[in-house]
């Protein structure tokens, strides 16, 4: 009797642990046997090549760039998208008349669909427009750019993009984070004689831990695996100056080269979790010991 009341919590899991095998688990190792073999769009029979596909990776220009850009835009949304969003949360957690408005205003832009933003942003972002424009009108010129089409900068403009998109998203869940903490420790801080830069240093920052640490991990694993912005704001172009793993993959598999694209998607795999889980793990620690 005991045994089985010890087990009824298992058989409750069981369902879920089936259907995330079935639909995860298991097509991740099929993926991992593919990305070790030859299969192609024009072969009808499989051939297993070891590591062939992962030298391509590694001695392809194009690729090498792919898995550059990809490590620029995760660190720069992530790096974004938290400053941002915490300054936006401290901001609009104070007792403004407006801050239920404000709050909407900066979170819509997290529930649009990238298609409308791509149209939004394209025509924005051209050398004659409404960005260099304004530039020009306030004497700011020199700082006018060909946002979409410059090599040099274009992997930064989509991360500004995404950042503007979802910084937001972001917001919420440090207000959320910051509306539980008690306001009787900024009281006695206070009375301390501590500041607002140290009341934020030495109470929200700490205490605002688990936000944080959801929100590394959420904007850490949407950068490395970005694709969607990409792909809508410049198709890797020009060139191929803004390829992300993302859009290699797809168009590895739109030339036909199934192995080659399924060995980059386990390369992606592989990375998000030696990334993620060790920040993870770290993080967790740090927010116990605060």
């Amino acid at each position: 009797m005991k045994i089985s009341k010890r087990l009824y919590s298992y058989y409750m899991v069981w369902p879920a642990l089936l259907i995330y095998s079935l639909f995860f688990v298991l097509p991740t190792i099929i993926g991992l046997f593919y990305s070790f073999t030859d299969w192609r769009l024009d072969r009808t029979e499989l051939h297993f090549n070891g590591w062939t596909n992962f030298k391509t990776i590694f001695s392809d220009s194009t690729l090498l760039l792919a898995l550059k850009n990809t490590v620029i835009f995760a660190v720069v949304t992530v790096i974004g998208k938290n400053v941002i969003g915490i300054a936006l949360a401290v901001a609009l957690n104070m007792k403004l008349k407006t801050r239920n408005g404000l709050r909407a205003i900066f979170y819509s832009p997290s529930i649009l669909s990238i298609m409308v933003i791509s149209i939004v942003f394209t025509p924005m972002l051209r050398s004659d427009g409404t960005i260099n424009k304004l530039f020009e009108a306030v004497g700011l010129g020199s700082l006018s750019q060909a946002w979409l089409t410059d090599p040099a900068i274009v992997i930064f403009t989509i991360a500004a993009v995404s950042i503007w998109q979802t910084a937001g998203f972001q917001m919420a869940i440090y207000l959320a984070g910051l509306q539980s903490i008690s306001k009787e420790y900024y009281e006695a801080a206070t009375i301390d004689g501590a500041g607002s830069w140290k009341s934020f240093v030495n109470i929200t920052l700490p205490l605002l831990l688990p936000a944080i640490n959801i929100n590394v991990m959420l904007t850490l694993i949407g950068g490395l695996k970005v694709f969607s912005e990409v792909f809508v704001l410049t198709g890797g172009g020009p060139g191929n100056a803004s390829q992300v793993v993302g859009t290699i993959i797809l168009r590895s598999f739109g030339e036909g080269s199934w192995g080659l694209g399924t060995a980059v998607n386990t390369l992606l795999f592989v990375a998000v979790t030696i990334i993620s889980i060790p920040l993870l793990m770290f993080m967790r620690r740090k927010e116990v010991t605060e």
